[in-house]
């Protein structure tokens, strides 16, 4: 009778521990890593050389696999506390393997050249945010 109590709760905890496992992995799942990114540029830059960087920092998702979603868009806040910053984009990732896979690939690496003779100013924030 102990073995068959024994068994039974054997099986009641790894039951369990399961069922936390499997919850850890859904809350894991309900956040993303995001990944803000903001340029103000030289005013020696011109709009097209700003959009070269735009462009090319769009290219980014279709060379970078771990990047789980993209966008982007210009500053239209009436508050004027931009502070000379432009453009945001906002790149997210399911983990931070994947974001610490982004920060040195080479499509990343190749970007940071193409922005680097325009940029004036820059904010990077990351942060987890619930899907």
């Amino acid at each position: 009778m102990r073995l068959f109590i024994g068994l039974g709760i054997c099986c009641l905890i790894a039951a369990v521990m399961q069922l936390s496992a499997t919850g850890a992995e859904k809350e894991a799942s309900k956040k993303v890593l995001r990944h803000v990114v903001m340029f103000g540029f030289k005013t020696t830059s011109s709009d097209e050389d700003v959009q070269t960087v735009v462009d090319a920092f769009r290219k980014l998702p279709s060379e970078i696999p771990e990047i789980a979603a993209f966008e982007f868009g210009t500053n239209n806040s009436p508050e004027g506390l931009n502070d000379g910053l432009t453009h945001c984009f906002l790149v997210s990732f399911d983990s931070e393997a994947d974001r610490e896979t982004y920060l040195p690939h080479p499509a990343h690496k190749a970007f940071v050249e193409v922005l680097k003779p325009h940029l004036e100013k820059v904010v990077v924030i990351d942060y987890w945010a619930d899907k």
